[in-house]
């Protein structure tokens, strides 16, 4: 029978309960178990699609074209656990499937209410990932903080968990704050009040994960035990970590978390094997070389807008032997200066990644021409590519005012347009080019060099599209068309001509890659930035 996990937070939200959950699942798999990884996202949106970067983070996107959390990208590069759309739930989800249900008569005339119809369907949904076939244990991360209303029916799904399949085969993690005041002092009333919120629920935690600037010493544990009535070897203390996430892993290691977590499931597995996580935390963190990348990008303020494309950008440091040194670039400021002047000229490459809206489209068009003119390496992703595309039509096939029709739907020259299946499109959920596609790649390429074969699969997250009107003269005036789907009729890559690495794609690379894989796009634009830094 597989056992399940149910990762819930308190005190605050923003503590990191998903990164929390794929370390948890880090170390299962370094014992040799099978896990899935699994979010529940209170808020009443049916998937994370339509939802604001500066409110929500960025939207990872699974194979199977799922619009999901940010976390669970963060399963996928601390994991090798399969992802889809059934690994992320919301409210509007479940309650659309209940409401669907009621209206075809499926409940015979009876109430629907939250309890059972509701936590029926948050549990049915549970298990569908942890009941396949060779699935050992489901970690169940819980958005949300304890005492928020949302949460509740998910936390009472949760708690009937324990009545249906018994307290030996489900495990409650908690992640809690503890806070210092002025003078340095670690507080653990917060904490002891979270968990008492989470008792009145019905849950009894049995391993708190607690989260503070600096490691707990004994005697803060020891009080933590008392108050919460959860083993002191269990009290795990989730310090800030010094130079990369990667470390958590490691850190929870050394407290022998995956070993109380085997023991109370009681789980048989083999010894702890994470040699190629160290080693590669080890490279990172003992790189004795930096190197500065510009992000020119619009959703700069909030640190999880890019989040896999930082990620990406870290690995690519990896393979590389360096560290990065972010530099984010207002592509706002950018169309206000001249580029000479801003920051462009103090990093080693730009990346210009994926967005949507008008603005600071100029900006990120003025950083992709000082780019090319100047030869410094360049990175567009998604919009970064079209942007790409715009300026070569600007400037160098001299079609004043070229644009893409997101932009300008009056422009004269629509280099980056709608697809055609798109046009009479009016809601925005779920209803552009997403998931897993394939692309071939030609010849004698920079990007066919990078990966190393013809055809690649990798995940998009698009409406628009270079102009199949204006490909032949792009091609002419030099722009080199360096990949394309199966059927030939989409660009997916251009690459500027005569230039140390001017690289633009229509997917997103960056959902793929992971510290111990990093992607070879990334892989290779780090090492031109390292050559061009020296």
């Amino acid at each position: 029978m597989s056992k399940y996990i149910f990762v819930t937070g308190g005190v605050c939200s923003g503590l990191g309960k998903g990164v929390a959950s794929a370390s948890i699942g880090n170390l299962l798999e370094s014992r040799g178990i099978s896990i899935r990884l699994l979010k529940i996202d209170p808020y009443i949106n049916v998937d994370a699609g339509t939802m604001n970067p500066y409110q929500h983070g960025e939207v990872f996107v699974t194979d199977d074209g799922a619009e999901t959390d940010l976390d669970l990208g963060n399963y996928e590069r601390f994991t090798s656990a399969p992802l889809s759309r059934e690994n992320s739930i919301t409210t509007g989800q479940v309650y659309q499937e209940v409401i669907r249900r009621e209206r075809e008569g499926r409940f015979l005339g009876r109430t629907v209410q939250v309890i059972p119809h509701i936590t029926d369907e948050i549990k049915k949904r549970i298990f569908n990932i942890g009941e396949q076939e060779g699935v050992e244990v489901t970690i169940v991360e819980v958005g949300g903080t304890v005492g928020d209303i949302e949460s509740i029916p998910f936390l009472e799904a949760a708690r009937q968990f324990i009545h249906d399949l018994g307290q030996g085969a489900v495990l409650f993690i908690h992640l809690t704050m503890v806070p210092s005041v002025a003078d340095g002092e670690l507080k653990t009333k917060p904490t002891q009040h979270s968990v008492r919120s989470l008792r009145e629920i019905g849950i009894q935690p049995d391993i708190l994960l607690c989260r503070a600037g600096m490691p707990l010493n004994s005697s803060l544990k020891r009080k933590i035990s008392l108050y919460t009535n959860v083993e002191e070897e269990a009290v795990i203390s989730a310090y800030d970590v010094p130079v990369t996430i990667y470390e958590i892993p490691l850190i929870f290691a050394e407290q022998k978390l995956d070993t109380i977590i085997i023991n109370k499931l009681k789980l048989k597995s083999p010894p702890r094997d994470l040699s190629a996580w160290s080693r590669m935390v080890e490279t990172y963190c003992n790189a004795e070389r930096t190197v500065k990348i510009g992000i020119v990008g619009k959703y700069l303020e909030l640190l999880d807008s890019y989040k896999s494309t930082y990620e990406a950008l870290y690995h690519g440091g990896i393979a590389n032997k360096v560290k990065i040194e972010l530099v984010k670039i207002d592509s706002d400021q950018v169309a206000a200066i001249p580029a000479e002047n801003s920051d462009l000229a103090g990093v080693a490459g730009i990346l210009i990644p994926g967005g949507f809206g008008h603005r600071g489209i100029e900006g990120m068009i003025a950083a992709a021409n000082y780019a090319r003119t100047q030869g410094l390496p360049c990175f567009g992703i998604c919009l970064g590519m079209q942007v790409m595309v715009i300026e070569y039509a600007r400037n160098v096939l001299a079609l004043s005012g070229a644009n893409s029709t997101e932009f300008n739907q009056e422009t004269e020259y629509p280099v980056i347009s709608l697809l055609e299946e798109q046009v009479d499109i009016k809601t925005f959920g779920a209803t552009m080019r997403l998931g897993r596609s394939e692309s071939r790649l030609q010849e004698g390429t920079l990007i066919n060099s990078a990966y190393g074969r013809e055809i690649i699969y990798e995940r998009h997250r698009h409406r628009y599209e270079v102009s199949s009107i204006f490909r032949e003269a792009l091609k002419q005036a030099g722009l080199i068309l360096s990949g394309f789907t199966a059927d030939s009729l989409l660009v997916e890559s251009i690459e500027w001509p005569e230039h140390p690495w001017g690289l633009g794609v229509q997917f997103h690379p960056e959902f793929k890659s992971k510290p111990v894989d990093p992607h070879p796009l990334f892989s290779s634009f780090i090492a031109v930035c390292i050559n061009r830094n020296e």
